[in-house]
């Protein structure tokens, strides 16, 4: 119940299409239900009492009755198609909102693959199974019980057959729907396993092609695609098994009826007209309960999707604004107070490990270390990607967790080791660091980043269409573009996640100086591993295992810090440039 009633908050607008829908129905099962009656009233009395003027009469009621059907049936559909379409509408947008609220920690709880199939393969069973429901979950019920009591009005008798049909059948769908929802559960996992292989190989389609794994992908995708059928027909072929039992009810209720209708006409109980009532009636029962049973398929499917959907809207941002924000950043002065931080509550080592460090607005620091040691969760608690497990990190004097997030992460600039590019124009792409940029700053930030030198050869320069994950421009002329567009927020603070590996050493050192000469106030954490890209940093932070191993000069590590000076002197020419063989 907490489930639908969850749910059906995002009905919203639509709530009148949802309530118009079912009556709309009713109207065309009550329209229909008369036609028989009109039918019997036409052969007992027009044809065999050889009235012609109680066909033509009758038979005009019978032409509005149809009439009336349809456009009960026509309005029906309309409804509940825009109910149902509403309704996802607003499902997926409720979702997609709830993940942008989402940290790094929640979105690690979901793979990507599982949000796609939630949001989309989910969602659309949920629409489908609330379409049924509104039209088949009233239209099915509702002819069946107008039958069955016109059925008894006409001859109590003869209508024993139907109940019994009815109860043999409404048994049968029940005890093959409990087992038929166990497997539905499975079938929603599989679809996750099958959208993870394709988000997998379309994303990683060059690397692919590059190393002709197109068999072995294939191979993977096969499986995936192999165990979903299973289950699918598993699941499916249950339910289906139904129908047959169900059809066989139908003919032996036709059968039955014509039997003791025939006797019963005999005995002048009953006249022509209402036996033909009655095989129509008990069409209409017994495909009402096959209608039915389909509603039950759907909404069983449905179960499954609701509650892999409702997971997704009741998880927790596990970072949050406080009560009391803290509007404005000062400056770019960065204090870590015994800091500790894992990623896993339950994890047996943290990876950043009494982490003390003080860094006035302004200066710029290189961080530099082997593989794993931290160097990137050391920055991601600076904008509260993540927060701290033990102690503080503090930003202009003031704890980040007291910051409101908008406020802290738009004066933090970060340009990630994974450069992400939209598709879009360069304007437009640039423009995800300020929206309201003018094209002058825009270019300023470019040049700064030494993108403009690339850009302006392009024939359409500015406007030069950028394709998804900037697959059309190379690593190193997209990193440039991410560290313009980090730029254009004018950060207090702006850290480079090894985002300069890719450019050449000339280009580097252009982009530091252009850092030092244009914005002196702004702090400059910058991750790297050549040491020519950190060296004239005000100050070096050699990270090992999770701890500070040292802090100084580049000209003090060398002379104190043997990691530090091994790697050095790798990149000049002598030693192994191995951190991890150090």
């Amino acid at each position: 119940m907490p489930t639908v009633k969850k749910l059906a908050g995002y009905i919203k607008e639509y709530k009148f299409d949802t309530i118009i829908t079912p009556i709309m129905m009713l109207g065309e099962v009550v329209v229909e239900m008369m036609i028989p009656l009109l039918m019997a009233k036409i052969i007992d009395k027009g044809i065999y009492g050889k009235d012609m003027s109680t066909i033509w009469k009758v038979g005009a009621w019978m032409l509005l009755a149809a009439a009336a059907g349809l456009f009960f049936g026509i309005m029906g559909g309309k409804y509940g198609a825009s109910a149902s379409a509403g309704f996802a509408k607003n499902l997926r947008f409720a979702m997609f909102e709830k993940v942008q609220t989402y940290s790094f920690k929640n979105i690690d709880k979901f793979s990507s693959a599982s949000l796609i199939t939630r949001m989309t393969t989910d969602v659309t069973n949920l629409q489908n199974a609330f379409q049924m429901l509104i039209r088949m979950g009233m239209r099915a019920p509702a002819s069946l019980i107008v039958a069955l009591i016109l059925s008894i009005s006409i001859s109590p008798r003869l209508s024993i057959v139907y109940l019994v049909a009815v109860a043999i059948l409404t048994v049968l769908v029940f005890f093959l729907s409990g087992t038929a929802q166990r497997l539905f559960n499975q079938v929603f996992k599989r679809y996750d396993d099958l959208n993870a292989e394709v988000e997998e190989n379309v994303s990683g389609i060059r690397v692919v092609k590059a190393y002709v794994r197109e068999d072995f992908e294939k191979t993977k995708f096969e499986k995936a695609n192999e165990n979903l059928y299973k289950i699918f027909v598993k699941a499916e072929s249950l339910m289906v098994k139904a129908f047959p039992i169900m059809m066989g009810s139908v003919y032996a209720c036709i059968l039955a009826i014509s039997w003791f209708g025939a006797h019963l006409i005999i005995q002048d109980e009953l006249t022509t007209g209402e036996l033909m009532s009655m095989l129509t009636y008990c069409m209409n029962i017994l495909m009402s309960i096959m209608m039915f049973a389909g509603v039950i398929v759907m909404v069983l499917m449905s179960t499954a999707a609701a509650q892999r959907v409702c997971e997704v809207l009741d998880e927790e941002p596990d970072i949050k604004n406080p009560e009391k924000p803290v509007m404005e950043v000062k400056n770019g002065s960065v204090e870590f107070e015994n800091v500790d931080f894992s990623y896993y509550e339950n994890s047996s080592e943290p990876v950043l490990k009494d982490i003390n460090l003080k860094i006035n607005s302004g200066e710029t620091i290189g961080i530099i270390g082997p593989t794993g040691s931290g160097k990137t969760s050391l920055v991601n608690l600076l904008s509260r990607l993540y927060d701290v497990t033990k102690g503080s990190v503090k930003v202009s004097g003031v704890d980040v967790r007291d910051y409101d997030i908008v406020k802290l992460r738009d004066s933090v600039s970060v340009v990630l080791q994974n450069n992400v590019l939209f598709s879009g124009t360069i304007y437009e792409n640039l423009r995800w660091g300020d929206k309201n940029a003018s094209d002058e700053e825009c270019q300023h930030a470019a040049k700064l980043a030494c993108a403009d030198e690339f850009i302006e050869k392009f024939p359409d320069g500015y406007d030069t269409y950028i394709e998804q994950g900037g697959s059309n421009v190379s690593g190193g002329q997209r990193q440039r573009l991410c560290i313009a567009r980090a730029l254009l927020k004018k950060p207090k603070i702006l850290v480079l996640d090894d985002s300069t590996s890719a450019v050449d050493t000339t280009t580097d050192s252009k982009i530091r100086a252009s850092f030092r000469n244009d914005i002196p106030d702004t702090t400059k954490f910058i991750i790297a591993q050549r040491i020519s890209s950190v060296q004239d940093a005000d100050r070096i932070i050699v990270m090992d295992d999770g701890k500070i191993a040292d802090v100084g000069t580049h000209e003090e590590l060398l002379n104190r810090n043997e990691m530090y000076r091994e790697l050095y002197e790798s990149q000049t020419g002598a030693g192994s440039g191995d951190f991890d063989k150090v």
